[in-house]
């Protein structure tokens, strides 16, 4: 029998910490985890809350959703939506708002959704599998020029021109990409030079993954909708793991903590900041040695600021 595959919540406890932090014990009010995918800041956080707290979970990975159903405490809710539909909260409903943005360990380890090239699987990395175009059936009809743009931008990935060139020739000699072992092999043909302890396609399966499920314009409209959901004193957690994520989070922070002022109008009072940014936090030592995955990892934290009446 094949055993369930496990998934070790990155900087866990630091995380329930920030997001309750001030909330004195067993808070109430409402919590919103936007993005539950296996449930271990969800559960902790439950752990945490008072009879009279809610939580509220958002993820569109189907068997995310499965897992969710496992949660039988009535304080709880879950969404099939991505955390983009944060803005579907009421105004100033939330307590909280905690965003982990990797990518769980399931999904990485299940051959079938294609999200790792040291399995081979089908060439998918759809985060909901029940929508959308598949990696593969974007690759099939992409110009050479769209794919460079997308390996570039968001893999960060010198040899995007090499790669994309590489993916069209195959694709008109031999038909599309399939499968993820066949755009790995392909990658690794095209990529000259290899960073020290890294596979050659780790920035193409990235690239891929992260265009293909918008992930950076879903996290800026989410960020964006925390402005208005969020309660004055209300705490905004975000653990990102690559630079892309991290600098989008940190200049949407840094962006509303101060004062900005409309030159095109002096004597107005400034517009007041509308976040406060709290602190940065790395994994520990020990955390990565257990789970190398967490060596990436940044949280950042920030409180939603009084809104002037």
């Amino acid at each position: 029998m094949n055993q369930p595959l496990q998934h070790t919540t990155v900087l866990l406890d630091e995380a329930v910490d920030a997001l309750l932090g001030g909330a004195g014990p067993q808070p109430a009010g409402t919590w919103v985890d936007a993005t539950f995918g296996r449930g271990g800041h969800s559960r902790r956080i439950l752990l945490r809350l008072g009879p009279q707290g809610r939580l509220v979970a958002f993820d569109k990975d189907p068997e995310a959703i499965q897992e969710a159903a496992r949660i039988t405490d009535a304080r709880f809710s879950i969404r099939h939506e991505g955390f983009r539909h944060l803005a579907d909260l009421p105004e100033g409903s939330a307590d909280g708002i905690l965003m982990d943005l990797g990518v769980s360990s399931p999904q990485i380890d299940s051959p079938g959704r294609g999200f790792s090239f040291r399995f081979d699987g089908p060439l998918d990395m759809r985060m909901d599998t029940t929508r959308g175009q598949s990696v593969a059936e974007w690759l099939a009809d992409a110009e050479v020029g769209q794919i460079a743009e997308v390996i570039r931008e968001y893999g960060e990935e010198r040899f995007a021109g090499p790669i994309a060139k590489a993916i069209v020739a195959r694709r008109q000699e031999r038909g599309p990409l399939a499968t993820t072992a066949e755009l790995a092999d392909l990658v690794a043909g095209a990529v000259k030079t290899r960073e020290p302890g890294q596979n050659p396609a780790t920035r193409t399966f990235q690239a891929l993954r992260i265009f293909i499920n918008a992930e950076l314009e879903e996290l800026q409209q989410a960020l964006e909708a925390s402005l208005r959901v969020l309660r004055p004193g209300g705490r905004l957690v975000v653990i990102s793991f690559h630079s892309l994520e991290d600098r989008i989070v940190k200049q949407f922070i840094a962006q509303h903590s101060k004062e900005v002022y409309d030159r095109r109008a002096p004597f107005a009072p400034p517009q007041p900041m509308r976040f406060k940014a709290l602190e940065r936090v790395k994994p520990g030592a020990a955390e990565v040695e257990a789970n190398p995955r967490a060596r990436s990892a940044v949280m950042r934290v920030a409180e939603r600021t009084e809104v002037p009446a």
